[in-house]
């Protein structure tokens, strides 16, 4: 793959998702907004475009085949793998962060206010991912596997009440816009995950969890909005011609 200032950045790690920790070096959203292209993020965080390219064709060489081709597979395994895979990581580390955080605020809040903050929005992200998520396991994915499963078997797509699979996917890329504001909230809040002087092994373990989640959500969203939604929007355009 060629790196050019006119590829957006969600293309890049849709090939190679290692490329990724370049992205968060520098602080790049990747994910949400993946259609931007390299050379926007770099005149928005003034960046040098030429070494930013370097950097990335590094990782590009130096793993020339990366471990999972998310391009490769098909719409429908590729939905199920993100149900299977990160729903499921958020169903059982949810309940985990939101007991981690309110011990946080009742033993540390006094020396440390910005973790009921850190909290309030956490429980609220959460919450609304939650939701998020079945309405893509009720509604959206089961329609990308119809399309996908009417592709393989050449048989007619019956129309979705939701109208064109655009429709949905406009809106969960819309809370997942919601979902980056929140966490780069809490990432600021915590100064990037980094636990203070005086933080219990309580304190540290939930700052770790709390980043590993931000990484995964970074991940699942980047499946979503940068492979899975346009293939399914592809998809559909070559069913209903």
């Amino acid at each position: 793959m060629k790196i050019t200032t006119d590829t957006p950045v969600g293309e890049i790690t849709g090939i190679n998702f290692q490329t990724a920790e370049v992205f968060r070096k520098y602080a790049i959203d990747f994910c949400c907004n993946g259609q931007r292209t390299l050379g926007e993020v770099c005149k928005e965080k003034e960046l040098n475009s030429t070494s930013l390219i370097q950097e990335l064709d590094t990782i590009l060489q130096a793993t020339a085949k990366p471990t999972l081709n998310y391009q490769s597979w098909p719409s429908g395994f590729l939905a199920d793998y993100i149900q299977i895979k990160h729903h499921t990581y958020v169903e059982e580390t949810v309940p985990v962060l939101k007991k981690y955080l309110s011990k946080l605020c009742d033993v540390h809040g006094s020396r440390h206010p910005e973790l009921f903050e850190v909290r309030d929005i956490f429980e609220r992200a959460a919450d609304e991912l939650t939701m998020h998520m079945k309405k893509e396991e009720l509604i959206l994915f089961p329609y990308i596997k119809r399309i996908s499963e009417s592709i393989e078997h050449h048989t007619p797509l019956h129309a979705a009440p939701f109208g064109s699979v655009e429709n949905p996917i406009t809106m969960m890329k819309y809370e997942h816009n919601a979902e980056g504001d929140y966490f780069r909230s809490i990432a600021a809040l915590t100064n990037q995950y980094t636990p203070p002087s005086d933080a219990c092994n309580t304190y540290k373990i939930t700052f770790s969890i709390l980043k590993q989640f931000e990484e995964d959500l970074h991940l699942h969203i980047h499946l979503e909005n940068n492979i899975l939604f346009p293939k399914a929007i592809e998809n559909e355009s070559l069913v209903m011609r």
